[in-house]
């Protein structure tokens, strides 16, 4: 693993966020959003059972997740809320905020 701080390196995973909220089948769900350096900015992607959503590429992290939320939203998902769970492997999510999604 390099020893490179975050904001330097190039692509790659950079932080890991917690997602939870209520499916199109109104069951609560738990996962992870995955957000990746890329050429273009930050792009986020979650995995639920057979479905891969992936925002498109934003100049922030935020803006990333927020995409993936948007995403989601088109699918039937709803009542989201994320949070920082991971900065490259330092965990943090005790100490984060939720940040909640409305309708």
């Amino acid at each position: 693993m390099s020893s490179l701080p975050l904001s330097l390196k190039k692509d790659g995973l950079v932080e890991r966020h917690q997602i939870e909220g209520t499916d199109p089948s109104d069951r609560s769900f738990n996962r992870a959003i995955l957000v990746n350096r890329t050429a273009q900015g930050y792009a986020g992607r979650v995995m639920y059972e057979s479905l891969t959503v992936e925002g498109q590429a934003a100049p922030t992290v935020g803006a990333a997740v927020a995409g993936v939320v948007v995403k989601l939203r088109e699918f039937g998902f709803r009542q989201m809320r994320t949070r920082l769970n991971f900065k490259g492997k330092r965990y943090l999510a005790e100490k984060e905020t939720w940040i909640d999604y409305a309708d």
